[in-house]
């Protein structure tokens, strides 16, 4: 498959799980979803924050431990985000800080 297919297939597992996760965000207080959905051998995992902002990832690993770690820590750097005054909450996040420590974390525990 093509670099350029697989990016867009991966978006609609992202986009199709997106249902799911809306009707279980409301049936449970759980903040980490864990697995819920699958294609092939790629898995959606999520986490739901309190005000309802989803971390949703696409894996093909079954480090359940090391990818809860990873949305705790991420959504640690989320709050962060969120208390800085100069952000919009709902908006684009374009901090490159914020993506560097998403992309340690990812290698940290993924």
């Amino acid at each position: 498959m093509q670099r350029e297919d697989a990016a867009q297939l991966h978006q609609f597992v992202l986009h199709a799980a997106l249902d799911i996760v809306q009707d279980l965000a409301w049936t449970t207080s759980a903040m980490f979803l864990k697995a819920i959905d699958r294609f092939n051998d790629l898995v959606v995992s999520v986490y739901v924050t309190a005000g309802h902002t989803r971390f949703m990832l696409l894996h093909d690993s079954r480090n359940e431990d090391g990818i809860k770690s990873f949305f705790q820590e991420v959504h640690e750097l989320y709050i962060k985000i969120l208390l800085n005054p100069l952000y919009l909450p709902g908006s684009r996040i374009t901090s490159s800080h914020f993506d560097t420590k998403v992309r340690a974390l990812a290698r940290k525990y993924l």
